[in-house]
């Protein structure tokens, strides 16, 4: 066995990533200088700040040199985002360690075998399944973030099944991101922002339910696809000279288990087992999340903590001797690393139009564009908007409690229910989530794989669009209807 860690991100992944988000850097700072600085009077509501309409006031604009643009990813690891980033940035750890565990011990090679010897006739009904698994999930549930956990053995299976990574992170957080956007009843955009809207709980999840199996189809549609052509022409794939390496090792890798003896086999059997055990109690810990959600706080480190454990106790069971355990995860947090200065510069443009003064000027002229149009304009501006915030502020729950005290009262004065301006919010917060480069997770799955951000956006572009079109074609059936309550 080799020291060198399953998971690391490449050398023009991150050079890649680092310039774009030098450039949103740059922008935001730039915005500082340019617009009036303002504010918004705010009360607490559960614990959380939350604007007051009509107490918009400029303000001096603050002290917040040039200069600092360039400290702003350190000087969030101490700004009101922390806890957040240094969650974020102990999950990546952790998920990467617990995988590069898994594949060194053989546990991998283990479920991907009996996984490609069940399906291997019947791989398009697996991947259906498996996206409509992922997509309820952020639908029912409103997991997004603690899916990347399971991202890397998507990938592992992709390649299993003939296909790329790309194909590994479309079934996955892919299917994640437009579940967690055609939702039903999540918790964390729906459940919120109804609230804050004054509506009843889950209401109007009849008209949503057609909307998650649109998407479900289209998302099915877009893949399947992919996955027929790359199977056509493998050269095809726009990682082709990326993975090539990745996907003949996982292709062979069944075969490989015909080679070990019974007591290796008996082992590889008990530490899949043992796996099986962590991946179960995950799943659990999620489900009860939307009852309890108090535990949504420590949800994602906790996630992360059994992974990097269930990592471990499966690797002692495969025979993985203490030591080899122990280098395996230190190179895998080295190769990991480069990632942690990625979700730190994401977080600092952010970090960088908070401490310009400038957010709540935006949300002003924003909303005040919005009160002057007619109900069809009034809902695509709602929409705008939400895309324009999710640059900066990534937390649903975030976004909600900042815009829906002045959207939902503005929408309804041009004609525009509330449970429309809470469906444009749903569709501006989640479909952004796997296409911005400023969203954290979207770089901890790019970082999982040997896809670089322009080749997703190449891959993503067309399902992107056609995903925004219909967003404001059931907008406009919101607004014409009247959808309510």
């Amino acid at each position: 066995m080799e020291n060198n860690a399953a998971i690391k991100i490449g050398k023009r992944t991150f050079v890649t990533a680092v310039v774009i988000l030098a450039v949103l850097m740059l922008a935001a700072g730039i915005l500082t200088q340019v617009v009036p600085a303002g504010s918004y009077d705010r009360v607490t509501v559960d614990g959380r700040s939350v604007v007051r309409e009509g107490t918009y006031h400029t303000v001096e604009r603050p002290d917040y040199p040039a200069w600092r643009w360039l400290t702003a990813p350190f000087e969030v690891l101490a700004g009101p985002d922390a806890a957040t980033v240094i969650v974020i940035i102990l999950f990546l750890l952790a998920v990467a360690g617990a995988f590069s565990l898994l594949e060194c011990s053989g546990v991998i090679e283990a479920l991907l075998a009996r996984i490609v010897g069940r399906f291997a006739k019947q791989k398009y009904l697996l991947l259906a399944a498996v996206v409509f698994f992922f997509m309820l999930m952020g639908a029912v549930l409103g997991t997004f973030e603690e899916n990347v956990a399971l991202v890397p053995i998507m990938i592992a299976l992709s390649y299993s099944l003939g296909w790329d990574s790309l194909l590994g992170l479309g079934m996955s957080m892919l299917a994640s991101c437009f579940g967690f956007t055609a939702a039903i009843t999540n918790p964390f955009s729906i459940a919120i922002t109804q609230r804050l809207a004054d509506l009843p709980p889950y209401s109007g999840a009849g008209f949503r339910i057609l909307i998650f199996l649109f998407y479900y189809a289209l998302l099915i549609f877009f893949l399947l696809r992919y996955a027929r052509k790359i199977e056509k022409n493998p050269e095809k794939s726009l990682v082709h000279g990326e993975d090539g390496a990745l996907r003949e090792k996982y292709a062979a890798g069944a075969g490989t288990l015909s080679e070990k003896t019974p007591e290796e086999l008996k082992k590889l059997n008990r530490a899949l087992l043992l796996f099986g055990v962590f991946v179960l109690l995950v799943l659990v810990l999620i489900v009860l999340g939307y009852f309890l959600p108090g535990l949504s706080d420590v949800q994602l480190p906790v996630i992360g903590l059994l992974f990097l454990l269930g990592g471990f106790l499966s690797a002692r069971a495969a025979g993985v001797p203490g030591k080899k355990r122990r280098q395996v995860f230190g190179a895998s947090c080295a190769g990991i690393a480069p990632g942690i200065l990625l979700i730190l510069m994401a977080m600092s443009v952010k970090f960088i139009i908070s401490a310009g003064g400038i957010m709540d000027t935006v949300l002003y002229h924003a909303a005040g564009a919005i009160s002057k149009t007619s109900p069809f304009l009034a809902i695509l501006l709602v929409y705008l908007l939400i895309l324009l915030l999710e640059l900066f502020v990534g937390s649903s729950s975030a976004k909600a409690f900042l815009v829906m005290p002045l959207i939902a009262p503005l929408s309804e004065l041009v004609g525009v229910t509330r449970q429309t301006s809470v469906l444009a919010f749903c569709f501006g917060d989640g479909f952004s989530n796997m296409l911005y480069p400023t969203n954290p997770v979207l770089l901890i799955c790019l970082g999982l794989t040997v896809v670089t951000y322009p080749k997703w956006i190449r891959w993503t572009w067309k399902l992107q669009l056609a995903a925004l079109l219909a967003a404001c074609i059931f907008l406009f059936i919101g607004v014409a209807t009247h959808y309510g309550p």
